[in-house]
């Protein structure tokens, strides 16, 4: 009987935890920010239909589409996620609290469509004063943004990689495409880096300083460090960064 208890207390156990992940997910806004960037995906879809060849331009979308699948993305995220984070209630609760809920709701803000559109030439430089310029280069120390960017440039450029090699077989050899792309992250993080700043103080701009103040400790605690280390390697498996579509294909 006791060995009975237990087996049905550690299957609960279990499944509360794997439901912190979802809730985690939700709240700390994924999916949200999966559908800004569908919305972002259609629009780039769309201007590239004019300047390519109508053969070129269906494979393009038809990768795109099945790479990008909303819950292909879910899937591999979550479990990502749960493979690189071994406690998800810190971040959850921080997420689930009022400034947790105020940031996640600046950053969906920023990633709609609209929002993208209206700022495509650039960002109105931000001006801010002393304390509220270092509070955020200390967040954009702490938080992984050139890095996830550079991950969002990559996944896109991937999908054009696909595209040609399924236009042009062994132009490149295999796996060459995604090797090439690959060996551009650091140069797009260091492009991103270089207006990461007013981007952050764009983004978070309805947050007050004493809230940067709560939101950089968290960003710079273990349980955050550990969150969005995390959370990195969720947005890079859920765009499958780096995987050609035969490899999303086989592991289906």
């Amino acid at each position: 009987m006791r060995a009975l208890l237990a087996c049905v207390l550690l299957t609960f156990s279990f499944a509360s935890l794997a439901d912190s992940y979802i809730d985690l997910y939700e709240t700390a806004g994924w999916k949200d920010q999966r559908a800004n960037f569908a919305d972002a995906l259609t629009a780039a879809q769309q201007r590239y239909k004019s300047t390519l060849p109508p053969a070129v331009f269906q494979a393009l979308v038809n990768n795109s589409n099945r790479r990008f699948a909303a819950d292909a993305i879910d899937r591999r995220a979550l479990q990502a996620l749960r493979e690189n984070l071994q406690e998800p209630q810190p971040a959850l609760a921080f997420f689930q609290s009022p400034l947790g809920r105020k940031i996640v709701a600046s950053e969906v803000l920023a990633g709609r469509s609209e929002q993208l559109a209206k700022y495509e030439n650039g960002l109105p430089r931000v001006e801010a004063g002393s304390n509220r310029q270092l509070l955020i280069r200390h967040l954009a120390q702490a938080l992984p943004a050139s890095e996830a960017g550079a991950e969002v440039s990559l996944a896109l450029a991937g999908v054009a990689a696909d595209s040609l090699d399924q236009m042009l077989p062994g132009i490149l050899g295999g796996g060459q495409t995604q090797s090439l792309l690959e060996s551009q992250r650091e140069r797009l993080i260091q492009q991103m880096e270089r207006d990461l700043d007013n981007t952050l103080l764009h983004v978070y701009r309805d947050l007050s300083d004493a809230e940067l103040e709560q939101y950089l400790e968290f960003a710079s605690s273990s349980e955050g460090k550990a969150y969005y280390q995390a959370a990195l390697q969720a947005l890079r498996a859920g765009l499958a960064v780096g995987q050609s579509s035969a490899a999303l294909t086989a592991g289906q």
